[in-house]
């Protein structure tokens, strides 16, 4: 699982690997689940849910994008409207 972390941008490289270093061992089962289905997604839409602001609109996919983001605290807070183009 670790080598479908490395996305080849390194912020989500970071933010996924992480999670997956600190947080996966003593996640639920659903959040180990979530975290796979969002390993998933193709690289665009990762950093847009990730890095751009955006949300998913699947409530289980939300709850770990907000996981990733708050348990890694990589980026110490959010950006309004994300800092992606």
């Amino acid at each position: 699982m670790a080598w479908r972390c490395r996305r080849g941008m390194k912020e989500l490289d970071l933010l996924l690997s992480g999670w997956l270093e600190t947080q996966f061992e003593h996640a639920s089962d659903a959040q180990r689940g979530q975290f796979e289905a969002l390993l998933e997604l193709p690289d665009p839409q990762l950093a847009r849910y990730l890095l751009g602001g955006e949300r998913p609109e699947q409530a289980e996919l939300a709850a770990v994008v907000d996981a990733v983001l708050t348990r890694t605290r990589i980026m110490s807070r959010p950006v309004p409207g994300g800092n992606l183009p």
